[in-house]
């Protein structure tokens, strides 16, 4: 009984964007500058949680940039150790967003008698977004 061996090739260059997984870089690339503009132009009332809030914002927007980047440059060169790479930092991400998700709406509920009726507004689409 002979096992085939399972061979991985990941794409590079601009074939990055024919496989799904590595599709999804582009609307992550969106909504992930989309969070981190909606977070800055929100108003500050609890620095601890809304600092969390930025930084998840900003790290994951960054990380994911720079691993779009690394991709596209064939950093991986061809090395299966890449998709455990990419599969722990999307899992970190996706529990960073998670709390950030929480702590911005304990934010917004923090806010919504204190400010007015535009800044709530704004707090509750940097609520939507990052969720």
């Amino acid at each position: 009984m002979s096992s085939a061996a399972v061979s991985v090739s990941l794409p590079t260059g601009f074939s990055v964007l024919t496989t799904f997984p590595d599709l999804l870089f582009i609307p992550e690339f969106v909504f992930g500058g989309l969070v981190w503009i909606l977070v800055a132009s929100t108003r500050v009332a609890l620095q601890m949680l809304q600092g969390w809030v930025m930084f998840v914002s900003v790290f994951c927007f960054t990380f994911s940039t720079l691993l779009m980047c690394l991709y596209f440059c064939g950093a991986h060169s061809g090395k299966s150790s890449w998709i455990a790479v990419d599969a722990f930092y999307h899992s970190m991400a996706a529990l960073f967003y998670l709390s950030a998700a929480v702590l911005q709406a304990y934010a917004t509920i923090f806010a919504h008698d204190a400010f007015l009726f535009k800044v709530y507004q704004e707090d509750i689409a940097a609520v939507v977004s990052i969720k």
